[in-house]
């Protein structure tokens, strides 16, 4: 207690009530703008520099999966491939071939991994046009592919606050796909090249498990757009508190990359098939063009941040799929000629008749066939009592020599009665 018996006065505060209000509103107020301008309409690194830091990351994963697989393997340690004898005594009508060698193979198809320079492609080009071009046709009939692309979108992976996903725009593009530069290289066990400056031995390649793959550039500058509109639903703190309107469109732009290609030899001990497998090398170059579209008055388009989540996550996905080390694999069928996929014209002939062909090939065979036969009206005697004439070749007008469109398999001078 102060002398006199006097208290002393406590120090005032510099801010009253209203005032701190105030002051705290205004600091949540700039923390949220701040927030709102760098964090959503900030803007996006440019394309060049995130592919640079996407690729050193999968080049760090890659080289890191090098280094363990380097180290798990032992000194000396080796697959020696040994021929899995069968339970059953080996025919000796069958003659049992040399064992295929990577050696053998190569000298055979005059192959030389070390000098043989890179091929162009241009004939793979034209097959691979066809097929997508085939594709790209189905995919216009009967909505097909529409229909599989809404139930997958909502399959039963979609969250509970995410309303029903509905596909407003698909496009398949109009380019194709350019392979080049292919080039067979020899791999070892594990898919890992052999370094640079170490010669293929053919002598050890089985010993060592080295096996070939094909590697080869692929190049794509095309416009494949698939845009959804759905409805964010808030369920808290009752359902359907708020619901926002989303409209998204993701486009791939371009992709260049190289393309790993490689067969894993049957086992007929185990049944199991040959098996292609492939997979790109982290070495590839993936540009998407992403539109998006929130609310339904007041509507936000093309938020930056939302673009970079979409496409970050179509990288991880395409990641996880089939860059390497992982990698696709993809049984194949046997190619051994069977009469059951057998076809020819007489195959055609029948498909007419059953039903069995597409509408516009079965009417022009129908009507292929309405032109070159017509039916033998029947006469006296035991021909009128036929009540299925056979067919017979309409002969050209004004021409009197025999028939020059004998039936498939017919032999020659002979005609048909």
């Amino acid at each position: 207690m102060a002398s006199g018996g006097v208290c002393p006065q406590r120090p005032e505060p510099t801010l009253s009530f209203t005032q701190g209000l105030v002051v705290g509103q205004l600091s949540v107020v700039l923390i949220l703008a701040a927030f709102i301008k760098f964090f959503i309409f900030g803007d996006p690194p440019s394309s060049d520099v995130t592919a640079s830091l996407r690729a050193t990351e999968r080049r760090a994963r890659t080289l890191a999966h090098k280094q363990s697989l380097l180290t798990l393997r032992s000194p000396g340690h080796r697959h020696v491939a040994q021929s899995q004898s069968l339970g059953r005594k080996r025919s000796t009508v069958l003659r049992n071939p040399p064992a295929l060698t990577i050696g053998s193979i190569l000298s055979k198809t005059y192959y030389n991994v070390d000098g043989h320079q890179p091929e162009s492609l241009d004939w793979f080009n034209v097959l691979v046009a066809q097929t997508i071009a085939q594709f790209r046709s189905d995919a216009q009939h009967d909505d097909a592919i529409l229909d599989s692309l809404t139930k997958a979108l909502n399959g039963t992976s979609r969250p509970d606050f995410v309303d029903d996903i509905r596909v407003t725009e698909l496009s398949l593009g109009e380019d194709f796909p350019i392979f080049s530069n292919c080039r067979v290289i020899p791999v070892d066990e594990d898919g890992l090249t052999l370094g640079n400056g170490v010669r293929f031995d053919a002598a050890s390649a089985a010993r060592d498990g080295t096996r070939l793959q094909a590697r080869m550039d692929v190049d794509l500058s095309d416009m494949l757009t698939l845009a959804v509109e759905t409805k964010l639903l808030l369920n808290y703190p009752k359902k359907l508190s708020a619901i926002l309107p989303v409209a998204l469109a993701v486009s791939v732009v371009r992709f260049s990359g190289t393309l790993s290609i490689s067969f894993i030899p049957s086992n007929p001990s185990q049944s199991t098939p040959t098996m292609m497998t492939f997979s790109f090398l982290d070495d590839y170059r993936l540009d998407f063009s992403i539109r998006s579209l929130l609310g339904s008055r007041s509507r936000l388009q093309d938020v930056p941040k939302i673009a970079q989540l979409v496409e970050a996550r179509l990288h991880r996905w395409f990641d996880e799929r089939a860059v390497e080390p992982r990698f696709q694999e993809i049984a194949l069928p046997s190619l051994w000629p069977r009469k059951k996929n057998t076809r020819g014209p007489d195959d055609a002939m029948a498909d007419v008749g059953s039903g069995s062909v597409g509408r516009s090939k079965g009417k022009d065979l129908g009507r292929d066939l309405r032109d070159g036969a017509r039916l033998k009206e029947p006469c006296g005697g035991e021909e009128a009592r036929d009540t299925n004439p056979p067919l017979r070749h309409r002969r050209p007008q004004g021409s009197g020599e025999e028939d020059d469109f004998p039936m498939p398999g017919s032999l020659p001078g002979v005609q048909l009665r």
